[in-house]
């Protein structure tokens, strides 16, 4: 007899992330030439020999639409 598991809510949660990276990384290309990741409010800091970038509007956006799909498909 084969057995099947049930799949646990943390393991769902998991291959529903793996998902949306996989399709984000597909995606990204055309994400970079609508201007995401580089809004104004993102911390761009450029030396000689240094260069250090935080997107945190960008991550505030992401988080934001992220937020507002979860809640919606609860609903």
């Amino acid at each position: 007899m084969v057995q099947t598991r049930m799949k646990t809510p943390m393991s769902q949660i998991l291959i529903t992330l793996g998902a949306v990276l996989i399709v984000a990384g597909l995606l990204w290309p055309w994400l970079q030439k609508l201007g995401l990741g580089r809004l104004p409010g993102d911390i761009a800091v450029e030396k000689e020999n240094v260069r250090f970038y935080f997107p945190i509007v960008t991550s505030i956006i992401i988080s934001l639409v992220l937020t507002l799909l979860i809640w919606l498909f609860r609903r």
